[in-house]
């Protein structure tokens, strides 16, 4: 009786610690894909911020646009810590932070001619303000990397 109990006992050991072993293989797969797709997000975030980057130098797109769209992307950089990005390009963030807020799309459409007149000078003039900082760290920005 005792060794039919002790032979029950290895067998049910021998069947959880199996079944622990393919746990944590399934989990190492698990965080194995999860940093696989970490990567590719960096990967496919820093490729735009750069192709921006160099667009914004070109003169192919506007700053204020420009400025908005890679803070954002550097905002969705999935980093631990997220490195202070502000103080490495104070002039992108500067031209970001005046600008955030301008209404666009439909809410812009619903703006009077002069509203979006005045706007768009103003705009014009943050950016002409900023416009040689930001091509200088555009020109730093265009080899971009974490």
């Amino acid at each position: 009786m005792v060794w039919t109990l002790a032979a029950v006992g290895a067998v049910v050991i021998v069947v959880l610690s199996v079944y622990a072993g393919r746990l944590l293989f399934l989990l190492q797969a698990q965080k194995s894909r999860h940093q696989v797709a970490k990567q590719k997000r960096i990967d496919d975030i820093t490729e735009s911020i750069q192709t921006i980057a160099f667009a914004m130098h070109q003169q192919q797109c506007d700053l204020s646009e420009g400025t908005i769209r890679i803070c954002r992307l550097l905002e969705a950089m999935p980093l631990d810590p997220l490195p202070d990005f502000k103080q490495e390009y104070p002039a992108i963030h500067s031209l970001f932070d005046k600008v955030k807020n301008y209404p666009t799309h439909e809410e812009r459409n619903a703006l009077s001619k002069a509203e979006r007149r005045g706007q768009d000078k103003e705009r014009g003039q943050f950016e002409s303000e900023l416009e040689s900082s930001i091509l200088h760290e555009t020109e730093k920005l265009k080899s971009f990397t974490v």
